[in-house]
């Protein structure tokens, strides 16, 4: 009888091993220098500008399923291609970073706590199925951008001053249909910024419609991604045409506080037991982003006021507030973010309750909220040294 030819043959299955996927590598960083270098403007005109003024330069790096990070750029500043079926444009597959560069007053130029924004620029990504990159890597990246254009952009003749840095990452797989895309690209920015913490008479808020919310327990409020945004701004319009700069955003039917428009918000008030206190909303239900302004501020406080102040991170409402003003018992206020810094609250519309909160002279900081701020101020600034201060190795010329 003839063997089989299934049993004379090997018919162990042959595998293909996967090549691992790239790592996204700063090391292997090209350069590529504008041509056309553009002159710097003074911060009152990039400021009045009607689109953001970016710097010479930017860095990009783009991602596959299968291959991984490809080999970043810094190239000159201009449009991405994108095709219009990209992921990005019809799923908010996008999220970005917010931090600043700060030209010191020795000098130096820093960023502030990169690690926090790079750590966080992955939590957003794994919450809307975006790859995620080594965050000493996004930090070197980020670093190496400032090297480049930060001794031209910030020059030393403007101590005090700083430049706003929006790494950013977008799915751009040209496919309709909703999936995890296949395709992204990290592209990372340099531009001015105006100055906001310190408006005229200090922040004035409006609470939430009572039918609008920002976010809810179970969806992505702790992420910063654009979908956390777009559908804010109606509400944020109408705070404006009120006369109010934010919107004091709230949650659930006994009026959570939590976020003051995109920054999160503290509350300084005795309390009933007669202890003094610093709160704000907590991260454990997963509706306000963990700010790294945010965490600095409760660091700092707990360091250097633990003594005097009860620092808590608890649920608290618009109900609390309106009771303490009335009481006497609220002390101030203050929003905290990268975009307003620390800028003193003095006043909060809810419903037909207008709450004064204790300010420094004409809007000005309170005692707290002044502390705090200065204490962040100096490091950012070169005036404390501190860990959280990293300082930047610039290029004189590209």
């Amino acid at each position: 009888m003839a063997p089989s030819v299934l049993s004379s043959q090997n018919t162990t299955p042959t595998i293909t091993k996967k090549q691992p996927l790239q790592p996204l590598d700063a090391s292997k960083l090209t350069y590529t220098y504008t041509t056309t270098p553009r002159n710097v403007p003074s911060e009152a005109t990039a400021n009045a500008s009607d689109e953001t003024i970016c710097t010479d330069h930017m860095i990009t790096a783009t991602w596959t399923s299968t291959t991984g990070w490809s080999t970043p750029e810094l190239k000159p500043y201009g449009p991405l291609t994108l095709m219009p079926t990209a992921s990005c444009l019809h799923y908010a597959t996008e999220c970005f970073e917010g931090l600043k560069a700060y030209r010191g007053h020795d000098g130096n130029l820093r960023i502030f706590r990169p690690d926090r924004n790079a750590a966080r620029l992955n939590l957003s990504a794994g919450r809307i199925s975006l790859p995620q990159a080594d965050p000493d890597g996004i930090t070197k990246l980020i670093l190496a951008l400032l090297e480049v254009d930060g001794a031209k952009w910030l020059p030393r003749d403007r101590p005090g001053s700083f430049l706003y840095l929006r790494p950013t990452l977008i799915g751009t797989q040209p496919t309709i249909g909703l999936m995890a895309p296949k395709q992204a690209m990290l592209y990372i920015l340099l531009s001015f910024f105006p100055r906001q913490d310190m408006p005229e008479g200090g922040m004035r808020l409006l609470t939430s419609p009572e039918d609008t919310v920002r976010s809810w327990v179970g969806g992505f409020g702790f992420a910063k991604v654009g979908a956390n945004y777009g559908p804010s701004v109606l509400a944020s319009q109408d705070a404006m045409e009120k006369g109010f700069h934010q919107v004091l955003w709230l949650y659930g039917e006994e009026g959570e506080c939590t976020e003051a428009g995109g920054s999160n918000f503290f509350v300084v008030w005795r309390r009933k037991d007669g202890k003094k206190e610093i709160v704000t909303a907590p991260l454990d239900d997963r509706l306000i982003l963990d700010g790294v302004t945010r965490r600095s501020c409760l660091e700092l406080a707990r360091e250097r006021l633990g003594g005097e102040f009860e620092v808590t991170e608890r649920k608290y409402t618009i109900g609390e507030v309106i009771e303490s003003e009335a009481e006497g018992r609220l002390l101030e206020a203050f929003a905290a973010g990268t975009a307003w810094f620390i800028t003193p609250v003095s006043a909060i519309r809810h419903r037909e309750n207008n709450i004064a909160v204790p300010t420094g002279p004409n809007g000005t900081p309170g005692e707290v909220t002044g502390k705090i701020k200065g204490w962040l101020s100096d490091i950012m600034f070169g005036q404390t040294e501190h860990e959280w201060g990293v300082v930047v190795s610039e290029r004189e010329s590209n």
